[in-house]
């Protein structure tokens, strides 16, 4: 079913064709989950729901959400399979709590590799291209299996860099000239340097795409973010954006056209919702609600991601009629209140990334006031006449609340930041004690 899947190329089909073929997915998923889920039979019992009422999307609102907690706490109960079939452990990346165990099949697995096909193709990557995978792939993470599996099925060459070792990294770009780097974009833009810093060029290695994991590239108009045009500007390559999660064990990549990551509609259906868990119609921000078709070892329902995002539904320019995600544009559990205005932090770093001289960031949270929360950023700068006062004023045009802003030496902020087992710097730390 996965090859017909990318041989089909669902995405150019008409939209009743797409919804069509999710509900009949959809449907299975129901029926498979009521006979062979624990958790979910338990569920579906408490709350008198009848799997066979289920027809297609219009009905999930009668379905129950499954939250992080859930699975952390029932975990086994989501198997729906014997132990014996099981031939992988995944552990999620831990940002938002602890790191909680997904159990994966082999069937799991083949679904994982051509999900990650669909992607590479749809950014131009093919046989031809030797693509660096500057992503961990150790400690039980799924991401840098997933790549490294996608483009063993294009056929392209994977070159397993890991992203432990800058020094390791700027060898292989030397020498085994990449024509693509996958990688979280911080850790790029440090490649970069460290490139320009030992006599190379970054934008004549060779390189000719970026995918972009981990850290958002674009800003909610779809348009290169601060930190994506530094990319291509340092690399002279093309820029592309990508959402997943362990627990959706699905991307959506930017294609081409770079105007949101499509969704693979045989092996995801999305729904985005407000604050009371009411499906919001496209266009408009919400939480991203996550159902992941086809998985057999650990599949879920409704699973709430805690991401806030908008999904576009009007025609790609690249042709494809699949909707498609905007970037995260902020995790529900960092929502900050502040005066009466709503901020996430990657409204923030969208700023502080517009500051060439800013090296290094991070932001504290505190609830000091009953209604009202107090931020303060603390910043690193290679330029020392950049003042707290002139990125406080520039954050306050842009969010229409000034926060405190701390300038601070590089190396102290490159110590907080920089964590022993996570993939990317360490960049908001809550101090609330009653959060989101």
């Amino acid at each position: 079913m996965f090859e017909e899947a990318v041989k089909a190329e669902l995405e150019f089909g008409p939209e009743a064709l797409i919804r069509q073929r999710q509900d009949a997915l959809l449907r299975s998923h129901v029926r498979t989950l009521a006979e062979l889920s624990p958790y979910y039979r338990r569920r579906f019992a408490e709350g008198g729901i009848e799997p066979e009422a289920v027809r297609g999307y219009r009905d999930l609102p009668l379905l129950p959400f499954t939250g992080k907690e859930d699975l952390e706490r029932e975990n086994r109960d989501f198997l729906c399979v014997s132990e014996s079939e099981i031939v992988d452990l995944c552990l999620t990346s831990g940002t938002t709590g602890t790191p909680v165990p997904l159990w994966q099949t082999r069937r799991d697995l083949e679904r994982l590799a051509c999900n990650e096909e669909v992607s590479f193709r749809r950014m131009g990557i093919g046989p031809a291209d030797r693509v660096l995978v500057a992503v961990a792939l150790d400690r039980c993470f799924m991401a840098g299996m997933a790549y490294f599996l996608g483009l063993t099925r294009i056929g392209a060459t994977a070159i397993r860099g890991g992203s432990g070792s800058l020094a390791h990294l700027v060898e292989l770009v030397r020498y085994q000239r990449p024509t693509a780097i996958v990688g979280v974009p911080t850790l790029l833009l440090a490649l970069a340097d460290r490139l320009q810093a030992e006599g190379a060029e970054p934008a004549g290695s060779g390189v000719r795409r970026l995918v972009c994991i981990g850290e958002p590239v674009r800003g909610r108009d779809l348009r290169l973010s601060p930190l994506g045009e530094r990319l291509r500007g340092r690399w002279q390559a093309a820029v592309f954006g990508t959402y997943a999660s362990t627990e959706m064990a699905t991307a959506f990549s930017d294609c081409e056209a770079g105007m949101g990551g499509h969704l693979s509609p045989e092996l995801i259906v999305v729904e985005i919702v407000d604050e009371q868990g009411r499906i919001l119609p496209p266009g408009e921000p919400g939480e991203v609600v996550a159902t992941p078709l086809l998985v057999t070892g650990m599949p879920l329902l409704r699973f709430r991601t805690g991401d806030i995002a908008i999904l576009h539904t009007e025609p790609c320019p690249c042709g494809r009629l699949s909707p498609r995600l905007g970037p995260v544009l902020g995790r529900k559990a960092q929502m900050l209140k502040m005066r009466g205005t709503t901020v996430y932090p990657p409204g923030v770093f969208a700023v502080l990334q517009e500051f060439a001289p800013v090296c290094g960031y991070y932001l504290e949270v505190f609830d000091d006031f009953a209604l009202s929360e107090r931020l303060r950023v603390v910043v690193a700068s290679r330029d020392p006449a950049l003042t707290a006062e002139t990125v406080a004023e520039r954050l306050a045009a842009r969010l229409r609340v000034k926060p405190e802003v701390v300038i601070a030496p590089a190396e102290e902020v490159a110590a907080k930041t920089t964590q022993d087992g996570k993939r990317k710097p360490v960049v908001f730390f809550d101090y609330r004690t009653h959060r989101p």
